[in-house]
């Protein structure tokens, strides 16, 4: 396969969706990645139905279904087949359909998927990392804040002593 007929990361990133707190593909974009039909993919699943578990692969319920229509889909959905809710893949469901799917572009397009699949994670991990390290800043941040704090009503504190001091009688020898 060619440098030509690969597709772009922005075209396989933009077809992840977070849904029930996974990242998922649809059937319908998958089909279209994989250069089928939406109905010949979900065939060739359901045919395979037991390599896919509900950790690999489920049915968007109505709430999800009717969210996701109105979010990215245009009015005239019903005119291109989105009457049944889509079937969702997480990573390892898509990895399985690189096992039913046989064709050189859908091999190509299940390895590009996979890359993509891996970046996401890689930059949800570094963005934790990010996440724990402003964390720590903000605790050292708090600390030192409190420590000066500290020091200032001190400070306040000396001042005030020495404000109400009274004049000490000097001891001592006395230089005449």
């Amino acid at each position: 396969m060619d440098n030509h007929s690969l597709l772009s990361e922005e075209t396989i990133s933009n077809k992840i969706y977070f849904i029930r707190s996974q990242k998922v593909m649809l059937d319908r974009d998958l089909a279209l990645l994989y250069g089928i039909e939406t109905k010949v993919l979900k065939q060739s699943v359901k045919r395979n139905i037991l390599r896919f578990p509900e950790d690999f692969m489920f049915e968007l319920n109505k709430s999800e279904f009717e969210n996701w229509r109105s979010q990215f889909v245009t009015s005239n959905s019903d005119k291109i087949g989105l009457r049944h809710a889509p079937m969702a893949f997480t990573e390892h469901g898509v990895m399985m359909l690189s096992s039913i799917l046989k064709s050189d572009k859908a091999i190509q397009t299940n390895i590009q998927i996979m890359r993509i699949f891996t970046k996401v994670r890689q930059m949800l991990l570094d963005t934790t990392e990010i996440k724990v390290d402003i964390l720590q800043i903000q605790k050292k941040l708090e600390n030192h804040d409190k420590n000066i704090e500290l020091v200032f009503s001190y400070l306040d504190e000396l001042t005030e002593k020495k404000e109400n001091e009274s004049e000490r009688v000097k001891i001592g020898y006395k230089n005449n």
